[in-house]
């Protein structure tokens, strides 16, 4: 059990991916926040009946869990996600950032409340329950006590890639990449490891949207696009085995797991001045011939 003894928040926990993030890190001998507002696909509703469904499986299973349905994407309700950890397990060493939503639609049709609201839950509420943990362990750190943290943040193949119609969703997912980078060299210092991952899985956000690739297969004894798949990718970063391991991006679908490379110094021309206008265009096209095309969007 290599999460034993550890406490870990998952956000998002009560369906799909979450819940099977909080089974698999009880299975490794966890102790689980089980995080989740209730709401449907599109953000609507409160319920919180699926938080307490999935700690309750876990007690049953003979694990430690509480549920915890405040909205952690505002600062009362990460601030009171981080407090739930600490008073009723009285430390906090895993933190999974994975609650979500969708509001699809064309740039062109896309209003600002669908936009706003989806950047909020993915990457506000990305940042907050980060800051709120990260706070925590500083002051651990300062206190001279030993910190063993670790962040599991949730980003998408739409957002390091593009996905048609899910400009509002990519946007967050890319910048939930940029959240761990900036996260992970900062909090070094204070023993905490931050990382991401880019899932591929069934859930209520994928089953619709991409129903033959997410459909159950009926002659395999394989499931790819079971969202258990991804777990134990996600309980060995949050535990201490993956002490070397920070500020990367794993892409996760069923049995396959690949470090992306995202952003890097390709081919460059340095003239030594300033360019001129016209000398850009050759420039370009000679830079580009050097430099790997880029992968396409998703649905384009």
């Amino acid at each position: 059990m290599i999460c034993e003894n550890r406490v870990a928040i998952i956000t998002g926990a009560g369906r799909g991916l979450g819940r099977a993030h909080a089974l698999e890190f009880a299975r490794q001998g966890a102790k689980v926040v089980v995080n989740d507002l209730g709401v449907e696909r599109d953000g609507t509703g409160h319920s919180r009946e699926p938080a307490a469904q999935v700690a309750e499986e876990i007690r049953d299973l003979g694990g430690d869990s509480v549920a915890a349905t405040g909205d952690i994407s505002t600062t009362e309700g990460a601030a009171d996600l981080i407090r739930t950890a600490l008073d009723t397990f009285g430390r906090l060493d895993v933190l999974v950032n994975n609650a979500g939503f969708l509001r699809d639609r064309m740039l062109v049709n896309l209003t600002e409340e669908e936009w706003d609201s989806v950047v909020r839950v993915h990457l506000t509420g990305h940042f907050l329950p980060l800051k709120h943990a990260a706070t925590h362990w500083r002051s651990e750190a300062k206190a001279g006590r030993d910190v063993d943290a670790r962040v599991i943040n949730t980003s998408s193949g739409a957002g390091l890639l593009g996905s048609v119609g899910q400009s509002n969703y990519a946007a967050a997912k890319a910048g939930s990449v940029a959240l761990t980078l900036v996260a992970a060299a900062e909090l070094a210092r204070y023993g905490v490891r931050v990382n991401a991952i880019a899932p591929a899985a069934r859930t209520r956000m994928t089953e619709d949207l991409f129903a033959d690739t997410m459909a159950v297969p009926e002659n395999s004894t394989f499931d790819r696009m079971d969202p258990a798949n991804v777990s134990p990718l996600v309980a060995w970063l949050g535990s201490s085995e993956s002490a070397k391991v920070t500020g990367r991006v794993f892409e996760v679908d069923g049995g396959r797991i690949c470090v992306m490379e995202g952003y890097r110094h390709g081919p460059a021309i340095d003239k030594g001045a300033r360019w001129h206008a016209d000398e850009i265009g050759a420039t370009i096209h000679t830079l580009l011939a050097g430099a790997a095309p880029p992968e396409p969007a998703y649905g384009s």
